[in-house]
């Protein structure tokens, strides 16, 4: 992680003993553009939980009800700022949609922190850290792992799967994804290499139908790889269709159920995993510290571990405790 020893130091400290104490106890709002549906956001909430218990804090956790509904996650925002917390923790999926109710919450000094996903330009909006994966550093590990995959000889055609070109951590994860294939591709010029990009959809229905085709008129297809965690649907048309685990690569993002078991049966090569219960649990504790030791909320970068089919078994105990 890109943090400090002390920094680091101070945020352990926080969440193994009861430090400094406050007066009344924080009020925390989490925001976030997932619905309670979207498994991925079980580990967030739990980190977020946990972190709420140590410190005693009086804590709300506002989902969608449509997954990745930025019009819903503005108003989740606006109806927990009107109870007047301490910190406001959201994520940031969307560079303007989120600027006005940030910068009121900061002139009324709310702390305010990005979590999982954040503006992709600099300064864009006044939140004061963000805690989560390196997006397009993510996506370069993925497609870099991957070419190491590939055959040896041969043509190779690739397809890249964009889960929402209009949220931030899809685009960033594709940029990432897209210059680690064009570096393979540039440094094996004797072969034909096709990249091609797909808006492969939120959910698996969609992504099921979208690859599904594009595999109908590519069949030579060599891998997918995609900035969510729908290839597992990708990974039941291969299934339905009696192809073999393997003869199509597949990689994406998070760890989830569904994908340890996908890995088990040999079909997902590779995922990445942001680890979502320190999403939720680091910023309550730089909350925490913020409140009373006065220590300004600082960047945490959750992580890019790549999760291979050996480590699924290990992996999947933790995912059944909502660590994972």
């Amino acid at each position: 992680m890109k943090t400090s020893s002390m920094t680091t130091a101070l945020i352990v400290g926080a969440a193994l003993f009861a430090g400094p104490a406050l007066a009344d106890p924080l009020k925390i709002v989490l925001t976030v553009h997932g619905a309670t549906s979207n498994q991925f956001w079980q580990p967030v909430k739990k980190g977020f939980e946990d972190a709420c218990s140590k410190i005693q804090a009086d804590c709300q956790m506002l989902f969608t009800s449509t997954n990745g509904s930025i019009e819903q996650q503005a108003a989740n925002m606006e109806a927990g700022l009107a109870g007047n917390p301490d910190a406001l923790i959201t994520t940031i999926a969307d560079n303007r949609a989120f600027d006005k109710i940030i910068s009121d919450a900061r002139a009324k000094g709310v702390i305010v922190i990005a979590t999982n996903a954040d503006d992709t330009e600099p300064g864009g909006n006044e939140r004061q850290a963000y805690i989560g994966q390196g997006l397009p550093q993510a996506g370069y590990a993925l497609a870099k792992y991957m070419t190491t995959q590939f055959p040896k000889d041969g043509p190779v055609t690739v397809l890249v799967g964009i889960n929402d070109p209009s949220a931030n951590w899809s685009t960033q994860r594709a940029s990432g994804i897209l210059k680690g294939l064009e570096e393979w591709k540039a440094a094996n010029p004797d072969r034909s290499i096709t990249i091609d990009k797909l808006d492969s959809g939120g959910d698996n229905a969609t992504a099921a139908d979208r690859v599904g085709a594009y595999l109908n008129a590519h069949p030579e297809t060599t891998a997918y790889l995609e900035t969510g965690s729908q290839d597992v649907a990708v990974a039941h048309v291969l299934k339905d269709r009696s192809i073999a685990p393997g003869k199509v690569l597949l990689g994406g993002f998070d760890v989830e159920s569904d994908v340890l078991q996908e890995m088990k049966a040999g079909y997902i090569q590779a995922h990445v995993d942001q680890q979502p219960y320190m999403q939720g649990f680091m910023p309550v504790m730089e909350v925490y510290l913020a409140k009373t030791v006065g220590l300004a909320p600082a960047d945490i970068d959750t992580g890019l571990g790549l999760l291979l089919p050996s480590q699924a078994d290990a992996v999947t105990d933790m995912a059944a405790k909502g660590l994972r």
